[in-house]
């Protein structure tokens, strides 16, 4: 397990209130042994005028569900911050929900690179992220 022990994902939801992850509908939903898992529906808060999933909105949850992890990574004298993520939006979605898997392609002492895959209720792939964090310490 590459996680901090004792991470609930009543924890995790909670700390989301009142941020961009409310609005959204984003919601944890798994930890797994190597990867965090959640969710957001495809409805008007999160479409583009054509009636498809905001690109936006893809690589917010891909962001939150690697920034979360990443965290979970460091000890609590540390944090993570975004540096830079790419994403390649390969499906449209009109409806339902997507989910996010985002697993750790390198977790070193001062940065750490995730990949996270967002699917729609199908299990297609809807969008491939890669998000790069810089460890750093908490002020």
């Amino acid at each position: 397990m590459i996680f901090r022990d004792g991470i609930t994902l009543d924890a995790l939801n909670a700390m989301s209130r009142g941020t961009l992850m409310e609005p959204l509908g984003i919601r944890f939903t798994e930890i797994g042994p190597d990867y965090l898992r959640g969710s957001m529906p495809v409805d008007a808060r999160t479409l583009q005028p054509f009636g498809l999933l905001h690109g936006g909105a893809s690589v917010a949850l891909a962001e939150t569900l690697g920034s979360t992890a990443g965290g979970l990574c460091v000890d609590a004298s540390r944090g993570v911050v975004g540096i830079e993520i790419n994403a390649n939006h390969l499906l449209g979605v009109r409806e339902g929900m997507v989910t996010g898997t985002a697993r750790a392609l390198h977790v070193g002492r001062s940065t750490q690179v995730w990949e996270i895959r967002i699917e729609d209720d199908h299990a297609r792939l809807a969008c491939i992220s890669r998000l790069t964090l810089a460890v750093v310490q908490r002020r």
